[in-house]
């Protein structure tokens, strides 16, 4: 099957939000499990990442990722990495080289500079983006001669609100950073909560300053045959799940 492959026509460089489709996994991973932190076959998941490094037109070893630990960490990198380093976000102004980021309902943000010839890509659940990961994407960009109001940042398929019931405590972190954040929030069942996740990841970038920042408006919970989704593999206490990719190149 042909990998799918969504783009958005803000961000003029060569970038995908892949979606399971197209791949070699079967089982629960069945599609293009990307993830190699995942109980998949290790031969099966390098030959869907294989797909995805010649779709993004790089050599295998240049489609780099990161050891994602729900941070505010941004990396810079200019070559292939030995080791995956402990961060949730890479930027680069080097061309042959396809950023990529792994998500499972979190988003996966990708980030353009066309004139300054600078990207980045970033992993933000809701811990990384209240802790600041989309600030220190654009802040590392920034570093390589991008302008923050020359930014284009697109969030990629990831859990929508009507999907993302959470407790008071959640709330709680959330109101304890900014009380204006209740906004992002609306009454569940009983004591239940419904977070916005896109909504607040927008919100973060503009406040980065970024000068335009949109979300594709696909949800990974309700679209099964598309997307994998930790919430919805929950649900059905399944043993594991597939990781989506995310990925960008100049």
């Amino acid at each position: 099957m042909t990998l799918e492959i969504l783009t958005c026509d803000a961000l003029p460089v060569k970038h995908g939000f892949f979606t399971r489709r197209g791949g070699a996994s079967s089982g629960v991973f069945a599609g293009l499990n990307c993830g190699q932190g995942s109980t998949d076959q290790a031969e099966i998941v390098a030959i869907n990442r294989a797909r995805v490094a010649d779709a993004m037109g790089v050599a295998h070893d240049h489609l780099l990722g990161v050891h994602q630990i729900h941070s505010a960490t941004a990396i810079t990198v200019d070559a292939p990495l030995a080791e995956k380093p402990r961060a949730d976000a890479l930027v680069t102004a080097t061309k042959g080289i396809a950023l990529s980021v792994l998500t499972a309902d979190c988003q996966p943000v990708l980030f353009a500079d066309t004139d300054a010839g600078v990207i980045g890509a970033a992993h933000a659940g809701w811990r990384g983006a209240l802790d600041g990961v989309l600030h220190a994407t654009v802040d590392a960009m920034e570093a390589l001669g991008a302008r923050r109001d020359n930014i284009t940042a697109v969030i990629g398929p990831a859990i929508s609100q009507r999907a993302y019931e959470v407790g008071p405590e959640f709330m709680d972190s959330f109101m304890a950073e900014d009380p204006d954040y209740a906004r992002y929030f609306i009454n569940g069942a009983g004591d239940r909560m419904l977070f916005d996740l896109p909504g607040f990841g927008l919100n973060r970038l503009r406040a980065a300053g970024v000068g335009h920042a949109e979300w594709t408006r696909h949800c990974t919970f309700s679209d099964a045959d598309r997307f994998y989704s930790y919430r919805r593999t929950t649900h059905a206490k399944e043993a594991d799940y597939g990781r989506l990719i995310a990925a960008i190149t100049l």
